[in-house]
């Protein structure tokens, strides 16, 4: 019974990973609806989010230009 139940659990595990490896496949092929569009204005939260998703970087330094609103 344990041997049967240790079969059951490794294909499951494999099922699971082999659809976490093919998601990013999937996601790139997938043609119809891109899951960004670049025709539309960011989003509110990807426009605050984005001066400080590089705040850490210590190969170029900060950047000291003042940039105006649109």
């Amino acid at each position: 019974m344990s041997r049967k139940r240790n079969v059951i659990v490794a294909a499951g595990l494999f099922a699971f990973a082999s659809a976490g490896l093919a998601f990013p496949f999937y996601m790139a092929s997938s043609r119809s609806k891109p899951v960004i569009d670049s025709s539309k204005a960011l989003p509110p939260q990807a426009t605050f989010r984005g001066p400080y998703i590089n705040t850490g970087s210590r190969d170029i330094g900060p950047d000291h230009n003042t940039y105006s609103k649109k």
